[in-house]
């Protein structure tokens, strides 16, 4: 089983949208084998709170305009570690510093990599 077609549409347009804010070190991982609540993980990161909420706002902006809204929403008031649930893909926009003490890179490094386009990767990877 891998990611579905929809599920990798939502990734690339959420990548998109994090690296339009600034999002720093955008990956985004296929858990569809691992997981059977969803198909995908997308994790962004930013150094102020601030940036968190610009990058969690134009991710929602981005994925309202194709016609779909977070089934959940946590984290937003404290703006360290935004969790958006599209139901096929989650995405994490984290502070920096809960991104290295969480480390879920580590924890779902067995999973395969989504390859994100090049403009996200080359304008995130900093």
């Amino acid at each position: 089983m891998t990611a579905t077609d929809h599920a990798l549409e939502l990734v690339e347009t959420a990548a998109r949208a994090a690296a339009d804010k600034l999002g720093q070190h955008v990956i985004a991982f296929d858990v569809s084998e691992q997981l059977a609540i969803t198909d995908a993980f997308l994790l962004a990161s930013a150094g102020n709170e601030r940036q968190v909420h610009a990058i969690v706002d134009r991710v929602e902006e981005k994925l309202r305009e194709i016609g779909v809204k977070p089934i959940r929403r946590e984290g937003h008031r404290e703006g360290r570690w935004v969790l958006l649930d599209y139901g096929d893909i989650v995405v994490h926009v984290q502070h920096e510093e809960e991104r290295q003490f969480y480390a879920l890179e580590r924890l779902w490094r067995d999973c395969p990599l989504i390859p994100l386009p090049a403009d996200v990767t080359a304008h995130a990877a900093r």
